[in-house]
């Protein structure tokens, strides 16, 4: 089985990448962002506070968490059997991610579930910490970022077109935030790999950040 790791900060485009990436090349696509939104979405429903080990750990004791692909093959994610796939992308939601992907217990229940995938298909796995902790032995890993101004012009217009209202400022800062927060945690904080290829896609639209990525994949396995 062949795996391909991408991870980079929040708002980067890492899962729409990754996603037209695995389309292209037949491989399964794993958003492990939306694996770690739906336990915060659990977090955010039973009115826990997210930095709080002591109310978060105890939630994950039956925590029935599923993946599954539509028809159109794009990922959705169930929690207690509810396809929430749609309710995780709220802003709330984001905040509430970061915040629990920092408590080392949430991390260690969620690594075997990214590692099974990897041992039973070809993937395509984006995160913060795919190619330095969950899948160290990636045959490519790309570490894929661009300007904070960038990334928060790109996730106002991604809120934009789903209806939600947002102001720039405040989407810049929570980027920041989130980028501080996912750098200093005590565990796996997101850093490039040190076998990981820099991709910088601030100056690059979605089709030339495409091309470039599926450039740096075919570069190193041969397809």
């Amino acid at each position: 089985m062949r795996s391909i790791a991408i991870d980079g900060p929040a708002g980067a485009g890492k899962s729409t990448l990754a996603r037209k990436l695995a389309k292209e090349l037949g491989y399964l696509y794993v958003d492990t962002g939306a694996i770690y939104r739906t336990v915060a979405l659990k977090v955010l429903r039973e009115n826990a506070d997210p930095s709080d080990p002591a109310q978060v750990i105890p939630l994950l004791e039956g925590l029935e968490i599923r993946m599954d692909y539509g028809s159109d093959g794009v990922q959705r994610m169930y929690l207690a059997g509810e396809d929430v796939s749609e309710a995780i992308r709220e802003h709330r939601v984001s905040g509430f991610a970061s915040r629990v992907s920092a408590i080392p217990e949430v991390r260690s229940f969620l690594l075997d579930f990214q590692r099974r995938l990897a041992r039973s298909h070809n993937i395509v796995m984006d995160g913060r910490d795919i190619g330095t902790v969950v899948l160290p032995d990636a045959d490519v890993k790309i570490f894929l970022t661009a300007a904070p101004e960038a990334r928060a012009r790109r996730r106002l217009l991604e809120l934009e077109q789903r209806g939600e209202q947002a102001g720039f400022a405040a989407i810049l800062q929570d980027i920041k935030e989130r980028d501080y927060q996912d750098e200093h945690r005590s565990v796996a904080p997101l850093q490039q790999a040190a076998d990981a290829v820099l991709l910088d896609t601030t100056e690059l639209n979605l089709a030339q950040s495409m091309d470039r990525l599926l450039y740096l994949v075919k570069e190193r396995i041969s397809l």
